[in-house]
């Protein structure tokens, strides 16, 4: 990746050597990122910078404290050649997830390796959460600081994957009543007040779609759906490679999307009253519901999961509960289907993995008979958290937007 021609920017904006300057750092900086360690002459083949600027720019970023001297390249004529790697101590960030039960938290280097991670579980009673976020954010995030053997000084930002949305013209948490002690209008600025870091709170099912484009399945795909069927159910839809979050953050809550055969979700996307934060299509498919399926065809288990392995080992009663649960995510798929044509489909959380190859050909199986775009469809393949690590992506991006910034 080369600079541009001496005295213009990339916009064709007269340039000066120090911004030039910048530039060469930051595409040395991503190819380092990308790569891993690097020689000081391949590093100028890669960005077309002759060996003397390239050193320059090498001793640069060394004293910025960007990169560092990491062994030398062996087994070749000749002296060894140095090779060099980003810094990992140049910026620290940390990630979240957040679901009824509690947060975990992790903590990543600008590498994006993750040296620290912990988790707290939240009180049992919507009272006790009352003006208790922050604190619990903060006491899961020192947890994972404490594991890394840093604190709260050493981190550059933080991304919080939650269910629901925040409304970008309100500032309120929408599409998750069932999150008490997540509504205030001041969250974000509580929150980092707090951790005197900046804070992104996004949807944990577009945070796993980031970790599906990035890391899973969805790699060498532009357009993609995925659709989350889990505790909660939801959709996540990147168009052109950008994700599309909708006027008030709510794109892709399709769990509220009303179905024939589903109770509608009463009292609108904020109403307290939906304790499992949906109702139509998140009343078919969504884990209570695959459990109460299970019940009703004699298989007996306490989550959807356990369920659905009973059902793959189970002929008969197995195979009608896999049937019906593959007839009623057709039925959704139908309508983001028609409604978004993605080149993909990707099923994610418990449901979908529990359900494995057997449920997704089942799927496809309904899905042809209901939508005339036929989008290719695939389980996630991520292993871990993806909400997690989209969240953990996302921060390190964040991150070296702004500390591989030298100009």
């Amino acid at each position: 990746m080369a600079a541009p021609p001496p005295g213009n920017t990339p916009n064709g904006t007269p340039g000066t050597p120090r911004v030039l300057r910048a530039m060469n750092d930051r595409a040395a900086l991503d190819l380092l990122a990308a790569h891993g360690p690097l020689t000081r002459t391949r590093l100028g083949e890669l960005t077309g910078l002759s060996k003397p600027t390239a050193s320059q720019l090498l001793a640069r970023l060394e004293s910025a404290g960007l990169v560092r001297p990491t062994g030398n390249v062996t087994g070749r004529p000749g002296p060894n050649a140095q090779l060099y790697e980003i810094n990992p101590a140049a910026a620290h960030v940390a990630a979240l997830a957040v679901d009824q039960e509690g947060i975990t938290a992790a903590v990543a280097d600008i590498t994006g390796q993750v040296v620290g991670e912990h988790r707290v579980t939240a009180p049992t009673t919507d009272e006790s959460l009352t003006g208790r976020t922050a604190e619990l954010v903060a006491e899961a995030v020192d947890g994972a600081l404490a594991a890394a053997g840093l604190d709260r000084s050493d981190l550059h930002g933080t991304v919080i994957g939650t269910p629901g949305a925040l409304d970008p013209r309100t500032g309120k948490l929408r599409y998750a009543p069932h999150l008490p002690g997540w509504q205030s209008r001041a969250l974000r600025d509580e929150l980092a007040e707090v951790l005197h870091t900046p804070i992104v709170i996004e949807n944990d099912v577009n945070l796993a779609a980031v970790a599906e484009q990035h890391h899973g399945t969805a790699q060498d795909f532009d357009d993609f759906a995925l659709v989350w069927a889990d505790e909660g159910v939801g959709a996540a839809i990147v168009l052109g490679g950008t994700l599309l979050r909708g006027a008030t953050g709510g794109a892709g809550e399709i769990g509220y999307m009303p179905l024939p055969g589903a109770p509608l979700a009463r009292g609108g996307p904020d109403a307290a009253a939906a304790p499992d934060g949906g109702g139509g299509f998140q009343k078919l498919v969504g884990s209570p519901a695959v459990v109460e399926l299970a019940r009703e065809h004699g298989i007996e288990a306490p989550t959807a999961a356990k369920a659905l392995a009973t059902a793959l080992r189970t002929p008969g009663a197995g195979d009608r509960v896999l049937t019906e649960l593959a007839r009623r995510l057709a039925a959704g798929l139908a309508s983001v289907v028609a409604v978004v044509d993605p080149e993909l489909v990707v099923l994610s959380g418990e449901v979908a993995q529990a359900g494995g190859e057997r449920l997704r050909e089942l799927v496809e199986t309904e899905l042809t008979g209901l939508a005339l775009p036929r989008p290719e469809l695939r389980i996630s393949d991520i292993e871990g958290d993806p909400i997690l690590i989209g969240a953990l992506r996302q921060a390190v991006a964040d991150a070296r937007n702004t500390v591989f910034d030298t100009a």
